[in-house]
């Protein structure tokens, strides 16, 4: 029998399959991805661990903790109490010591009875031997160091400025460099050249400045010079003349140049 279409009839169209976005075959992993999570595992595991050897020392942990907080309580306790009031301390029994020294560096008459007071006391203070020993560690008693070593140089005690000078320490450029000189001094007056020129030079180089810097140039141009070093004397005394030529030194330094040449 035939079959006719209905007019406007249309076959129904096959379904579409349709494609769930929420699935995707042979998903490629990146490489970055892996390694990310592979230290996030890492981190993970770590962590872990970690606590496990919180938990396992705990007692010590906390132990150490504690004698830490002892150790810091101690050591404010000791500046507050002890540290302090030892350097005032200090600096009281140094006041009368420092008085004398001045008054022997400003030329008075008795020079040499003062640098001996200095040294060892008067006015019921210590001298600066007593404080350097008693104080040890202070400013005060690091100071007490340079007055003995000047006062023993003044004195003609050479070897004993020498030892005490070279326990001084000081931050302070002019100071510092003072006592380094006034070794080279020292050893000047125990004619031995050799080692006075050294220090000259090691004060010279210390710390640049137109006081200190010129005046070692100057013994050690003059150490060489008698030592028959003309070469090196001329070196020193051409700095003082080419680069402190204002100061004192530079003034005066012609007629060493002459020597030199």
């Amino acid at each position: 029998m035939a079959t006719f279409n209905k007019r406007g009839y249309r076959a129904p169209k096959e379904k579409e399959e349709k494609l769930d976005n929420n699935y995707i075959e042979n998903v490629n992993v990146d490489a970055k991805d892996s390694a990310t999570a592979k230290a996030f595992d890492t981190l993970d595991e770590t962590a872990s661990r970690t606590e496990d050897f919180v938990q396992k020392n705990q007692k010590y942990i906390l132990g150490l903790l504690g004698v830490i907080a002892l150790l810091t309580i101690g050591y404010l306790l000791f500046q507050r109490f002890v540290a302090e009031p030892k350097q005032d301390d200090a600096a009281d029994q140094l006041f009368v010591a420092q008085q004398n020294f001045q008054k022997a560096v400003d030329g008075d008459a008795k020079a040499d009875s003062l640098f001996n007071l200095v040294l060892k006391g008067s006015e019921g203070k210590f001298g600066v031997l007593k404080i350097a020993e008693e104080y040890s560690g202070t400013d005060a008693g690091n100071l007490a160091n340079y007055y003995a070593g000047i006062s023993y140089l003044n004195t003609g005690k050479y070897d004993e400025a020498i030892k005490s000078l070279e326990n001084f320490s000081s931050k302070d450029e002019v100071l510092s460099t003072l006592a380094i000189g006034a070794i080279g001094d020292a050893y000047s007056q125990k004619n031995q050249p050799k080692e006075a020129l050294s220090f000259y030079v090691k004060a010279a180089e210390a710390k640049k400045n137109d006081l200190t810097t010129p005046r070692f140039l100057l013994k050690a141009g003059k150490t060489a010079l008698a030592l028959g070093n003309k070469a090196d004397a001329l070196k020193y005394f051409t700095d003082i003349k080419d680069n402190y030529e204002s100061t004192p030194e530079g003034q005066s330094v012609d007629g060493f140049i002459g020597m030199a040449q």
